[in-house]
């Protein structure tokens, strides 16, 4: 197989959304706000569970992970395609293009092993309520949420190495608003079937493997939900999944729409509104999905809110007796 040092190409153009001008500023206007609004979010949902000592448990130690991870899924791209809105340089190096693939394929394998490391919690929490305490033990959720982290970033780092051992030799146009496989892989000039294979392979492991085990959990849970006695109990059981369930389905039925394919697909624009879905709104909705299901969280934040509505009070009214 050829390698790197063989490369035409230093850098590469990302098409991303050729509009107007004028629409492109209200695309600019858009993805910012979506942007800070997913960061602001994520963060508070961090510092609510930080601060809060009803919610240091397990379920909302792995959220706050997932909340992490979301920050850092939309920085590796929004802030680059902001950039390009506003100043029309399109324009990326090979070793940038690189870094940010793999960034982003990191994250989004550690996403899908993190949300069926979360719906393992569910199910020893409704399966086996008496022994959750035993075995969902702070020092397990470490260990379990370490690695999430780095079985994601290990087979990320598979993939990306032999993506970077192709030869690229122009054209160097990427018909997308970042690097992401598919779209890379388009421009290879050197016969990378092999490398194709590889990345199929791992995108099955770390997409198909996590997605039965959520939904063999799904299944015995809700095989104990429905031999509950009373319905309060099945309610409770059922709002703690919702939430998590919920955001499962938008995750991975994008994810399994764009990498879950034997044969990488031509540059269409599709894929881009696609893309769009689970690298950028997802983690946009996410908080307010948990958020607007779990009465803890919900209860938690607006009780941080007040606390700091009466500092703020506090602070300018001592400000203004002075």
């Amino acid at each position: 197989m050829e390698t790197q040092t063989g490369n035409n190409i230093t850098e590469f153009l990302l098409i991303g959304f050729p509009t107007r001008l004028e629409l492109q500023l209200v695309l600019f206007a858009v993805f910012l706000i979506i942007y800070l609004l997913t960061v602001i979010e994520n963060v508070v949902i961090i510092i609510t569970i930080k601060c809060n000592v009803k919610l240091h448990k397990p379920m909302y130690y792995l959220l706050s992970s997932l909340s992490f991870l979301e920050i850092w899924y939309v920085t590796v791209t929004v802030p680059n395609l902001l950039n390009t809105f506003l100043t029309q340089n399109n324009k990326i190096s090979f070793f940038a293009c690189m870094i940010q693939l793999y960034i982003f394929i990191s994250l989004a394998c550690t996403e899908c092993v993190l949300l069926a490391t979360m719906a393992f919690d569910r199910y020893i929490a409704i399966c086996f309520p008496l022994l959750y305490p035993v075995i969902m033990n702070n020092t397990f959720c470490l260990q379990l949420t370490i690695g999430t982290w780095l079985l994601g970033f290990s087979v990320a780092l598979v993939k990306a190495i032999f993506i970077f051992r192709l030869r690229f030799c122009g054209p160097n146009v990427i018909n997308h608003f970042f690097c992401d496989i598919s779209p890379v892989l388009n421009l290879a000039c050197t016969d990378m079937t092999f490398t194709e294979l590889v990345d199929f392979i791992l995108a099955m492991i770390v997409i198909m493997i996590p997605l039965v085990m959520i939904i063999i959990t799904y299944i015995c849970i809700l095989w104990t939900v429905v031999k509950m006695p009373n319905n309060l109990g099945r309610q409770k059981a059922f709002s703690t999944c919702v939430s998590h369930l919920t955001v499962v389905i938008i995750f991975y039925t994008t994810t399994l729409f764009i990498y879950a394919r034997p044969k990488k697909a031509g540059p269409y624009n599709r894929n881009k509104l696609v893309t769009i879905l689970y690298s950028i709104i997802t983690p946009f909705l996410n908080p307010i999905i948990y958020c607007l299901r779990n009465k803890e969280v919900k209860q938690s934040i607006k009780r941080s809110l007040v606390t700091l509505h009466g500092m703020v009070l506090g602070t300018l009214m001592s400000s203004a007796a002075r």
